[in-house]
């Protein structure tokens, strides 16, 4: 049977749609449980910097292990891992849609994110070998631009799944769909006949592990810890050594498990930047925006769906223009504008208050995704023609990473600034009433957007750096 599929003419759309789907709805579930955190918070009677760890736990290790289940799929091959990966995730969200009890939910999440890192990390290098020359540039622009929308369509999609059923909804609809893709992909994915040759770098994909969780740890908890607290410090200087000593040994290992020579390329180093920084500001907004909507707004999760759905709808709209018109103009034109504009909309969204209405909020939400529309597939493009054609694979694996890391270190911001001027505008009030608590989470919600909105100003200017450039031919 897949001899015959084979020989259709879209074949390599139907692999593309594969692991396009495997990629979306990993990157979906890293944030469709945004806008959930509210109910599920009170459900388990716990804070937000406790439930955020259903977020930050899943983020944490898929950016600590993408590199390693990469290296995995290039040696035992990429196929094998992409469709385990959908066998653990889809057990995974099993567990998560079972878990009475907030720590159990975390570690379900935890069994899920492996399986997602398996599809994050593989289906960029299954398309990046099914596409030939320029196609490939653009495929995998494609699929940058899917993860972008994923990412952003998921409070949107689980605003409406916990407003119309509950929040354990927001995992059950994974099972059919993690199923049927996963009988889809054993008939549509090739077998690869050879695999990549080398050793596997046990001792990089240790340190760089290690390194990258404790960094992330330290993001996620220095406020509620402390910045100089004493465990804050020791963890700190940990993970500085181990991914100094994560480096230096790649640069003398014959199979590094990431080529950094990569970085030595700056349009590749600034557009990653740039993209890290993107999904930080984007992070910012999306962990903070449905507490907003649900405890100043007072509204429900499907109207807290709608609220944040232009966003997803117009990047939609927005994002194929973009790309198509990356291949007339320079990409550094729409990443610099695109990224300015989503500074503007966190700018707006900044002047917020209580007397908002969710037509206001709406506006918002759309001016951001039309920046984000117009800044992911050019920049996904410009990083990816950047090396030649036989690393696009790593590249956009590295690429997948930033984006992980962006996004974890995007909520550990915003959370840390908001707690911290929240705090900050409550002290000395030994039982504050309803209105000071009220003036104190707008007063932090503000402030965090603002945060958001510099790391958008500074990935503008570093996409105009890129200017210049030479880029190289995806046919190399």
């Amino acid at each position: 049977m897949q001899e015959k599929i084979k020989q259709l003419p879209y074949y390599r759309w139907l692999i593309f749609s594969v692991t396009v789907m495997g990629t979306f709805m990993a990157v979906l579930d890293s944030s469709i449980v945004n806008v959930a955190l509210p109910v599920i918070a009170v459900s388990f009677g716990v804070e937000l910097p406790v439930v955020q760890w259903v977020v930050t736990a899943y983020l944490l290790v898929i950016s600590s292990l993408l590199p390693l289940f990469g290296k995995v799929g290039d040696m035992y091959g990429r196929r094998r891992i992409y469709l385990l990966g959908f066998s653990i995730f889809t057990i995974g969200s099993l567990l998560c849609s079972l878990s009475n009890a907030v720590w159990l939910l975390v570690a379900a999440r935890v069994v899920q994110a492996i399986g997602a890192s398996m599809l994050m990390s593989n289906s960029p290098a299954i398309i990046s070998t099914t596409f030939p020359g320029k196609e490939r540039g653009r495929a995998l622009g494609m699929n940058g631009t899917v993860v972008a929308l994923a990412a952003m369509a998921g409070p949107s999609l689980g605003g409406l799944l916990v407003g119309l059923f509950s929040w354990q909804s927001i995992f059950y609809i994974n099972l059919p769909i993690g199923i049927l893709s996963y009988l889809v992909g054993h008939v549509i994915l090739p077998v690869e006949e050879k695999h990549s040759i080398g050793t596997f770098d046990f001792k990089g994909a240790v340190l760089f592990a290690l390194g990258m969780t404790g960094l992330l740890v330290v993001l996620s908890n220095g406020q509620e810890w402390g910045w100089s607290s004493f465990i804050v410090r020791v963890i700190s200087i940990m993970s500085v050594v181990l991914l100094s000593v994560f480096v230096w040994h790649e640069g003398g290992v014959e199979h590094p498990m990431i080529d950094l020579s990569l970085f030595k390329r700056w349009p590749f180093l600034a557009g990653n930047i740039a993209g890290l920084l993107s999904f930080m500001a984007m992070f910012s907004n999306n962990m903070l925006m449905p507490f907003y909507l649900h405890s100043v707004l007072l509204l429900s999760p499907t109207e807290i769906g709608l609220a944040i759905t232009p966003f997803p709808l117009l990047m939609a709209i927005t994002a194929p223009a973009s790309g198509y018109l990356s291949e007339k103009v320079s990409p550094v034109v729409l990443t610099s504008s695109g990224l300015s504009i989503l500074m503007l909309g966190l700018l707006y969204l900044a002047t917020l208050d209580a007397q908002s209405v969710i037509w206001q909020v709406a506006i918002g939400q759309a001016v951001m995704g039309i920046g984000n529309g117009m800044f992911q597939s050019p920049n996904n493009n410009s990083v990816l023609s950047s090396v030649p054609s036989n690393k696009v694979g790593l590249a956009s694996g590295i690429s997948a990473l930033m984006r992980n890391v962006g996004m974890v270190s995007g909520i550990a911001v915003a959370v840390s600034v908001f707690e911290s001027k929240r705090q900050q505008e409550l002290a000395g009030l030994a039982i504050p009433d309803n209105a000071a608590q009220l003036s104190a989470f707008l007063s932090a919600y503000h402030v965090a957007l603002v945060i958001g909105a510099c790391f958008a100003g500074v990935g503008a200017i570093l996409s105009l750096s890129r200017k210049g450039h030479v880029y190289l031919k995806t046919t190399q």
